[in-house]
């Protein structure tokens, strides 16, 4: 089974992800990342050796935001492309990328805000492939003061996971695009399990944003009580995307490479099981935890997940377009959160996906 482990770490702003790198190289050369399990003995079903490869997600893994993730592990994507893989989370989109910048993983997956907002700073990233495409961050609220449009938000307190991180990010950039100031809603950093809630009905935070299975579940326990607010896909930049970094791309180019193949093979998995049954059964067969367990709530998530992974349909998994890619970096320029006069195009390469 992949190992997961976490991650403790701090907020860091946009130019410090250098001298927080350098730490976190020195944790890698202490085994802090080092890939658990079977180790270097491990074969695949056709008796080949399995290469070993870190993964880090900036989510826990008890989700089914990262239903591509562990399906690939779950259903032998990985070891059919001849990889390993141990799962590292980090704690949030900030520390993933400083972890990704020391080296001691080659790929994560981040919001394209995050991604653009460091590369126009001069952090050597690469979006390598498109995973979401549209907001897969939902605002749960109470029905006493419903969160359902743009202007509802403001004076009000939201609760974050981290502050500076992708929620934080896409709340103040749909804030913007709607034409409001971001400034005008405060932020709080929250938890994530189903009681945060309960600082919602008690009136601390108006809302606090959360993942879609999430949302689900809150709003199943708190039946007639919590609203979802969903953003939708008007914003570009509110996208997820698979990130390298030009010397993780030299080094483990190959490797990536067949990364993203298992992921695509695993989300076509999950695209083409109308019902969902056999892949819900693939990743129990595995996996445990409670968005997963729930029949209703497994199936509502990814079933929501996968139109944002198709763009409803309308995109082949995986490939980012280059004028979406250009619309997002043209959005953060008007909102004021990047500067103006880069080439977005020199931050993206579709190169790294196999043909499928």
């Amino acid at each position: 089974m992949s190992s997961i482990s976490t991650l403790s770490g701090s907020r860091v702003n946009r130019r410090g992800f250098l001298s927080g790198a350098l730490g976190l190289a020195a944790l890698g050369a202490t085994g802090a990342l080092s890939a658990c399990g079977s180790g270097a003995g491990a074969t695949s079903a056709a008796g080949g050796s399995l290469k070993e490869f870190t993964y880090l997600s900036y989510l826990p893994m008890e989700t089914l935001s990262v239903a591509p993730e562990l399906l690939a592990d779950a259903g032998g994507y990985f070891e059919k492309q001849g990889l390993k893989v141990t799962f590292q989370t980090t704690k949030g989109s900030p520390q993933a990328l400083q972890t990704l910048i020391s080296g001691v993983a080659p790929l994560t997956r981040v919001g394209a805000i995050d991604l653009i907002t460091a590369a126009v700073d001069g952090q050597p990233l690469v979006n390598v492939g498109s995973i979401v495409r549209g907001s897969s961050i939902r605002t749960l609220y109470s029905m006493d003061t419903p969160l359902t449009k743009p202007e509802d938000f403001l004076g009000k307190t939201i609760g974050v996971p981290s502050e500076g991180g992708t929620s934080d990010k896409s709340l103040s950039l749909m804030l913007h695009k709607a034409g409001f100031d971001p400034n005008d809603v405060k932020r709080q950093v929250v938890g994530l399990g189903p009681g945060t809630f309960e600082l919602v009905k008690r009136g601390d935070i108006s809302g606090y944003m959360v993942s879609i299975d999430q949302s689900i579940i809150v709003s199943q326990q708190f039946a007639g009580e919590a609203g979802v607010f969903d953003a939708g896909d008007g914003v570009r930049a509110d996208s997820q995307i698979y990130t390298a970094t030009t010397d993780g791309l030299e080094q483990h180019g190959e490797d990536i490479t067949k990364y993203l193949a298992a992921i695509r093979e695993a989300t076509q998995a999950i695209v083409d099981d109308e019902s969902l049954d056999g892949v819900i059964e693939t990743l129990r067969s595995k996996y445990s935890f409670a968005s997963l367990d729930s029949d209703e709530v497994a199936r509502e998530s990814l079933t929501q997940s996968r139109a944002l992974w198709t763009a409803k349909g309308t995109q082949p998994l995986l490939t980012t377009v280059p004028e979406y890619w250009t619309e997002g970096y043209d959005e953060l320029v008007d909102a004021g959160m990047v500067e103006a006069g880069a080439d977005p195009a020199q931050w993206m390469d579709n190169g790294y996906l196999a043909a499928g």
